[in-house]
């Protein structure tokens, strides 16, 4: 047993390691590299999201809904992300995936620390409300440390809370998505993480608020010009 469970953890660990250099090398670099990058990942997303909608127990209303907004969350992530690439940069960027890494990270030590009452327990019996504190606290320190409010459209520093709890709350839609489904995860894409729906869960409607007002506050700007 010790040695499956360390066997898991080598894979999971080197499954993190490529993600992390291929995401940073086209982040990085942006312009076209960054473009494939969320055209491939976004697509994959969208196929694992159809996936899930075919399998899961629900009325026609709630599939039909659910077929056509996952495209519209996808597109909308997608279009924010290189837009705050593209037009604020590099560091504008990161601040955004910083921010949902930090609440993953904090919000997992602060259950595991504090325990306490679940948050939603028909949904994802792990989490408790002390993780979703603990991660809505990591995202504002994370937030106030690289965010340059000159640079993110001028957004509060407490902007992390905010998109700290989105992150959260896009984590516990896909994981009522996938009880609803009877599944895991949502794909095998990555070894030991699964789909690549998986690991991006929280980072969609970040993604889509924060890439919105990148967009007003570009429109913002050019109009006051």
């Amino acid at each position: 047993m010790a040695t499956a469970a360390k066997s898991d953890l080598l894979v999971r660990f080197g499954s993190a390691v490529v993600l992390l250099a291929i995401a940073g090398t086209a982040l990085w670099f942006g312009g076209l590299a960054f473009g494939l990058l969320l055209l491939i990942g976004g697509a994959l997303v969208i196929v694992e999201w159809f996936g899930l909608v075919r399998a899961m127990t629900v009325g026609l209303g709630t599939r039909a809904a659910l077929t056509a907004l996952g495209p519209l969350i996808v597109l909308g992530a997608t279009a924010g992300l290189w837009f705050i690439r593209d037009n604020l940069g590099v560091t504008a960027a990161l601040w955004v995936f910083a921010m949902v890494w930090a609440t993953d990270i904090g919000a997992y030590f602060a259950g595991r620390a504090f325990g306490g009452a679940r948050l939603a327990p028909k949904i994802s019996p792990s989490k408790t409300w002390s993780g979703l504190i603990g991660g809505m606290i990591a995202a504002l320190i994370v937030g106030a440390t690289l965010g340059d409010r000159g640079e993110i459209v001028g957004v509060p520093l407490w902007i992390g809370l905010v998109m700290g709890l989105m992150a959260q709350l896009g984590d516990l839609a896909q994981s009522w998505m996938k009880r609803r489904a009877g599944v895991k995860d949502s794909g095998k894409m990555i070894p030991g993480h699964g789909g690549v729906f998986d690991r991006v869960d929280g980072l969609l409607p970040v993604a889509v608020i924060l890439g919105g007002l990148a967009v007003a506050g570009q429109i913002a700007v050019q109009a006051g010009g």
